[in-house]
């Protein structure tokens, strides 16, 4: 049976010899729990399984990715989502012959840490995080965060560097026209995570470690600027009309059309380079058609009246989260569904304040609402 074993192992390896001289070899993975795994699996192979069987990968069907409270079962989930940028990001990966088990892992991981209510819910939690002393909250480093330290009870998913590092790195807000990666030990990667609690601008300032890192990166702005378009089409919010010319004509108009546009531009940019770039023309485009998106759809699907509403929904569930640990109330739901299965280690090692961030982050649209209906009744 060991010599089966042993065969399956290095067909499962076997892709290692194929790939370009740039890309991030299995060998190279890092933990930072040196476990020996008596595995088949390759390290990042094992990294996808560990964050698909995950709970809080689970909890990405019932997230926001841009219109919450809507009823069109046709319109994208953070799920949907995921999906979408790891079956992009794989595809760029596949064609310059870098690691796709390193991409599908980070791609599929990048979103865990999304709060309910999308990137309105996530400003709104990193004010109550600031007011609290606990620092700037930002989406990507939670997703981090969850994978360190939460999954599997407070305990981890000991994930590797690399991957953290790619999820870690992923912000999908900032485009640029070439992406190269940039070295780092496990002590860089601390630091920078670390520096994002307290520095507002060090998000904006990450670059991934790894080339799969950058795909991850540039593949989370392909897989939503067209597909929100034709979601906010689907609302009503746009018509197919009001998109530019100078995008469409370079882009094109459907979501299948843009990322066709952008993969092939960038593949063909970036082969045999250990760098992502793409052309002037496409990239000017990108940057356009993403700011149409700000201006048409972003600062329209939210209500001053919704925002009020979301913002009053995280303050009230926050206070009491908060009030039910500072008295011990071992019936609230904070302890009843969060702290009664976490570890010691994460109960003696985490602030009152933090506790309840890490519950309300991980919250779906319909329990926080849920929640705040019982506070409110």
């Amino acid at each position: 049976m060991d010599e089966v074993i042993k065969k399956i192992k290095n067909n499962m390896e076997i892709k290692n010899n194929y790939l370009a001289p740039y890309a991030c070899l299995d060998s190279e993975s890092y933990r930072f729990k040196n476990i020996i795994d008596d595995d088949f699996r390759t390290p990042f192979y094992r990294d996808s399984d560990r964050i698909v069987y995950s709970l809080s990968y689970t909890r990405y069907m019932d997230k926001t990715q841009v219109f919450s409270f809507n009823e069109n079962d046709n319109i994208s989930k953070r799920m949907t989502h995921v999906q979408m940028v790891s079956k992009v990001a794989r595809t760029i990966g596949r064609a310059l012959r870098l690691n796709e088990d390193l991409i599908e892992a980070a791609a599929l991981g990048h979103d865990l840490g999304h709060v309910p209510f999308g990137h309105e819910g996530e400003r709104i939690l990193s004010r109550i995080s600031q007011e609290y002393g606990e620092g700037f909250f930002n989406h990507n480093v939670q997703s981090v965060r969850t994978l360190m330290n939460l999954e599997n009870n407070g305990v981890g998913s000991n994930i590797s560097l690399q991957v953290l590092d790619a999820i870690m790195c992923h912000n999908g807000e900032l485009e640029l026209q070439e992406y190269r990666p940039k070295k780092k030990t496990k002590e860089d990667f601390l630091r920078e995570y670390q520096d994002t609690y307290v520095n507002k601008n060090a998000v904006k300032n990450l670059v991934p470690m790894t080339l799969e890192g950058c795909v991850v990166r540039i593949s989370d702005i392909i897989a939503y600027i067209g597909r929100d378009i034709e979601d906010a089409i689907r609302m009503g919010v746009i018509k197919e009309e009001e998109i530019p010319k100078e995008i469409s004509s370079v882009l094109g108009l459907t979501n299948r059309e843009i990322i066709n546009t952008i993969n092939v531009d960038l593949i063909s940019h970036s082969l045999g380079k250990d760098y992502l770039c793409m052309s002037d023309e496409v990239f000017e485009a990108i940057k356009k058609l993403k700011q149409f998106n700000y201006d048409n759809i972003y600062t329209k699907v939210n209500s001053a009246e919704r925002i009020m509403l979301y913002e009053d929904m995280f303050r009230k569930v926050f206070e009491k989260c908060l009030n039910d640990i500072k008295t011990n109330n071992l019936e609230g739901h904070i302890y009843t569904i969060f702290l009664n299965d976490m570890s010691e280690e994460y109960l003696n090692d985490t602030s009152d304040v933090r506790k309840v961030i890490d519950y309300i982050a991980g919250m779906t649209d319909d329990f926080i609402v849920k929640e705040y209906e019982d506070i409110i009744g």
